[in-house]
């Protein structure tokens, strides 16, 4: 099986999916990530910020590492301002993953994030991923992202309801593994983005389908050939 990742940022398909794609990788399947913008703020960078990004890169190839991905492929749209794109180039730069690696399953972030970029991302990715015949990805999962999916308020849009639930007991310490490759994106708890907290959640998940610890995701398109 092969499974593509599109994350907006550096550290949200390991917040996002980091335990899942783990367990993909170790039961055999192909794992790629896509990372669409930057991850720093989008603004004339001094020699330190483009350090500091070179660094995040590295960082995004060992957190893949830890979670047997492929390393990511970096898109290097703007931090904070994906919306400021043409969402036409967007997908085509998803489309262009896409037909490059075939996947069959895909995952990427909840339309509703308060986050822009993750919702510019969620939107073109399932542009990217429509059914037309031959078309080859059969389902697309929507992660949800702490400090973003949560933040987001019911009243403006759609909730995070997960509808598929993924047993990652044995693949949970793969993701904090990955987790403490983005040490400076890290806050302590009781922040959303800390280790703990991400750890409770897979508790909660978990509780929630009968397993010791999940990851929870929004089913946006499923099809059975």
């Amino acid at each position: 099986m092969k499974v593509l990742a599109v994350a907006a940022h550096p550290d949200d398909e390991v917040l996002g999916a980091g335990a899942t794609l783990a367990r993909h990788a170790r039961e055999g399947h192909s794992v790629e990530i896509v990372i669409c913008a930057q991850g720093l703020l989008s603004r004339e960078r001094t020699a330190d910020e483009v350090t500091q990004l070179l660094k995040l890169k590295d960082d995004a190839r060992e957190a893949a590492r830890r979670l047997g991905a492929r390393p990511p492929t970096f898109l290097d749209f703007p931090d904070n301002a994906m919306d400021s794109v043409p969402l036409l180039d967007v997908v085509k730069r998803i489309e262009a993953a896409i037909a490059e690696s075939r996947p069959e399953i895909v995952y990427t972030h909840h339309p509703g994030d308060l986050n822009v970029d993750h919702q510019v991302t969620a939107r073109a990715v399932l542009t990217a991923c429509r059914p037309l015949p031959g078309a080859g990805v059969r389902a697309i999962h929507a992660w949800e992202t702490l400090s973003s999916t949560e933040w987001a308020p019911p009243s403006l849009t759609a909730p995070f309801l997960p509808n598929h639930f993924v047993d990652v007991e044995s693949t949970l310490g793969s993701k904090l593994g990955a987790l403490a490759c983005y040490a400076g994106e890290l806050r302590p708890f009781p922040h959303p983005r800390s280790p703990e907290a991400v750890r409770h959640l897979a508790g909660l998940r978990g509780a929630t389908a009968g397993f010791a610890a999940a990851e929870a995701f929004v089913t946006l398109r499923s099809t059975w050939r």
